[in-house]
């Protein structure tokens, strides 16, 4: 009889325990900080509650550091374009960072044009070229990483086709490609991968790798891929054949280059020479070239002869611009 009623006491007290844990956990589990936190960050998500905003779990680029600033740049349509070119340009700069960049040479211009004895119409000039110029170093410094990952591109595809050939998956070989190449083209296939592994379809990652760098070649290659994954077909013979093709057109461009330098090098004479000259003249006798900007007829000439120069510029440029 003892043995039962201890037996009995045992079971009593396990299940008193019990009771009390499943009541502890459904209370923390429904009701306890951690659950209220989780139903608070769902309603906003759902966009549900009084002022919930509707938020994404999606990672998005953000247009300035500041949650304020970020929400007021996301309401103008146009900054999507910029903030393209600033992911292509790969300076790593915001756009908020571009735009008070750029204000702050606005402000700096205006503060010293009224100290500088500059007519009305230079001044305005120099306006414009104070607002074009960071407009001006984005697109060169996109320009140059563009050409940087145009000539790492067919050492790129044949990584692809040799990879393939071994035996590894095309999103294996991203990441290979994103590790044992260099910046730029490294990490953008490296970003491709990520994207893959964190749950985008691969179509989608492509065409993503695609906007961010916009070269014709890289279209081709990811329109391969796509293509072989409608169709199917040997994938690492066309990525071979795209790598070849690439290296031949960037063979022929270099030819091209080559045989119009001389065209470049007349341009940058002819478009030199009058500055030059006339800041040489202004050295050697001031008072006989200062008539230029001194007198109204002067003055005309100096424009006619600089809107002379710029269409002689754009001229010989468009003349020795050849497209591949």
């Amino acid at each position: 009889m003892d043995l039962v009623f201890a037996a009995f006491a045992v079971l009593l007290f396990a299940a008193v325990i019990f009771i009390v844990e499943g009541a502890w956990l459904w209370w923390t589990t429904s009701h306890g900080k951690s659950a209220r936190r989780i139903a608070h960050r769902l309603d906003m998500m759902a966009g549900r509650g009084p002022g919930a905003e509707r938020i994404s779990i999606l990672k998005q680029r953000r247009y300035a550091a500041s949650p304020w600033l970020d929400r007021w740049l996301n309401r103008v349509p146009r900054l999507a374009a910029l903030d393209r070119l600033l992911l292509q340009s790969g300076l790593g700069w915001q756009v908020g960072q571009f735009l008070g960049g750029a204000l702050l040479l606005m402000v700096v211009t205006l503060a010293l044009l009224p100290g500088l004895p500059v007519p009305l119409l230079p001044a305005l000039l120099l306006l414009v070229l104070a607002a074009a110029a960071p407009y001006g170093v984005l697109l060169r410094a996109r320009a140059a990483r563009l050409k940087k990952i145009e000539a790492q591109l067919p050492e790129a595809a044949d990584f692809l086709a040799r990879a393939l050939r071994a035996g590894h998956s095309f999103a294996n070989v991203l990441k290979m490609v994103g590790d044992e190449l260099s910046d730029p083209i490294g990490g953008e296939f490296k970003a491709t991968y990520e994207e893959i592994n964190y749950g985008v379809p691969m179509n989608e990652a492509l065409h993503n790798l695609g906007t961010r760098i916009p070269l014709t070649d890289l279209r081709y290659l990811v329109l391969a891929v796509l293509i072989q994954r409608e169709s199917g077909g040997n994938l690492a013979e066309l990525l071979a054949n795209i790598g070849r093709l690439t290296r031949a057109r960037l063979k022929l461009l270099a030819q091209v280059r080559v045989l119009s330098a001389e065209g470049r090098m007349s341009a940058w004479i002819l478009a030199l020479l009058p500055v030059g000259m006339l800041a040489i003249s202004s050295a050697t006798n001031y008072g006989y070239v200062s008539i230029l900007w001194t007198t109204a007829t002067g003055r005309n000439l100096l424009w006619s002869a600089a809107g002379s120069t710029l269409f002689g510029i754009l001229w010989m440029r468009n003349l020795i611009r050849i497209r591949i």
